[in-house]
């Protein structure tokens, strides 16, 4: 089925209404911008004109979902209990957006059978305009050129206080050439601010500077800057401090 950039504008809005007021962000992209950027390996396996989205989740997300998430149902296995709230609630945006409609999700924790990501999603993010996505060849001829950078993506309005969660694509939905290629914002224009941005993620990402490598207009509560500073092995115990996690007996169906 083929959708002009008004039904795109549909289909993001869908998802906004549903989303935004859990703490995410949607973005969309065509197949084919993510596709041009990588080697076949790892090209999505869809037509070029597909329309896919990026969703994000913004510092408002702890409180408005992933709390109320554990309120109301609990966590279940030994999964990542914020993999949990995102599935539930990006799942359920689409099943009620798009119902009888065939979307893959993907989420940024999922591996194929080779052990590869189902998706880049800084790749996706940058692709789709929400955050730009630094890398090494962005700063020329520094003293660590030789050495492995790891990239990092910075949102416009939340520095690196965001992350980047799923990525939908529709499989029966393409776009045409109306569709424009956003560029996303480039918030660290400087070499000086990008070689401070990459050095602070590869070398300190522990501390979280890179993440006010902008005045970002949110950042994380102390809430939730405990429980990403806990280890993910004792943040259920964690959880049980704050009165969450019932047990195993009472858990939730």
């Amino acid at each position: 089925m083929a959708v002009s950039s008004g039904n795109v504008d549909s289909v993001t809005g869908k998802l906004h209404e549903r989303l935004s007021r859990l703490g995410f962000e949607v973005y969309p992209l065509k197949v084919g911008w993510y596709n041009s950027v990588l080697p076949s390996s790892l090209h999505l396996p869809y037509p070029d004109d597909s329309l896919a989205v990026v969703v994000l989740s913004t510092p408002a997300m702890f409180e408005e979902a992933f709390l109320p998430f554990l309120e109301m149902r609990g966590c279940k296995g030994l999964s990542d209990p914020i993999d949990q709230c995102v599935r539930h609630s990006v799942s359920t945006a689409v099943s009620q957006c798009f119902p009888g409609q065939k979307v893959d999700v993907r989420y940024d924790y999922e591996l194929l059978p080779s052990r590869k990501p189902k998706f880049l999603a800084q790749t996706a993010a940058h692709m789709s305009g929400a955050a730009y996505y630094y890398q090494q060849s962005d700063v020329t001829d520094h003293t660590w050129a030789k050495k492995k950078m790891f990239g990092v993506c910075v949102h416009s309005k939340f520095g690196g206080w965001f992350a980047i969660r799923a990525l939908l694509v529709f499989e029966h939905m393409t776009v045409g050439s109306e569709m424009v290629q956003p560029v996303p914002p480039d918030c660290v224009p400087s070499r000086e601010g990008r070689i401070q941005l990459l050095e602070a993620f590869n070398f300190h990402w522990k501390d979280w500077s890179y993440r006010d490598i902008i005045h970002p207009v949110e950042t994380y509560s102390p809430k939730q800057r405990e429980y990403f500073s806990t280890l993910p092995a004792q943040r259920f115990a964690l959880l049980r401090t704050w009165g969450f996690l019932l047990s195993e007996d009472d858990q939730p169906s």
